[in-house]
């Protein structure tokens, strides 16, 4: 039987219960998830890659068929490169769906064999995003629950060292 594997891109600045969630259902459909964290240089991320990097596998341990990587360029080379087709994201809102729709014809016309699959998120989650979770970690308001327990740490580590700097 053939194994399929999916590409599980994003920016994960940091990585969120919701993204966990996408994670958790994506492996019911795909025997391989590789979270693929966008190296963006125009955009300014509180995490470096390294720390991100080590987040995301931290929240995944115990998970082996899940693999923790970065790329820039793009987003299709990157999953032919890694021998896939399938992209996954995931979905929140009617925003989201259209930026995603957008991306996901843009990478069509790229490559014709790449797909897009989208998963809605949990209705818990429906409200977060790593952006929204920043803003309010960044004065003080509790992110707990919506991240897993050591990035909540990480999160008041960095603002308290930005407060002290």
């Amino acid at each position: 039987m053939c194994k399929k594997s999916a590409i599980y891109p994003g920016f994960f600045d940091p990585i969120t219960n919701g993204h966990l969630s996408i994670v958790a259902r994506g492996l019911h459909i795909f025997d391989h998830l590789i979270i693929a964290i966008l190296n963006n240089p125009q955009k300014a991320p509180l995490f470096t890659i390294d720390e991100r990097i080590s987040m995301i596998k931290e929240a995944v341990k115990g998970k082996p068929n899940v693999e923790v990587d970065t790329f820039d360029g793009l987003l299709v080379d990157y999953v032919i490169q890694k021998e896939s087709n399938i992209i996954l994201r995931g979905l929140r809102a009617l925003s989201d769906f259209e930026y995603e729709f957008q991306m996901a014809l843009m990478n069509r016309k790229l490559n014709r064999h790449v797909q897009s699959v989208f998963l809605m998120t949990d209705y818990k989650w429906f409200y977060i995003s790593s952006t929204i979770i920043k803003e309010a970690a960044r004065f003080g308001g509790d992110v707990s629950g919506l991240v897993p327990g050591f990035v909540n740490n990480k999160l008041k580590e960095k603002f308290s060292q930005a407060k002290n700097a």
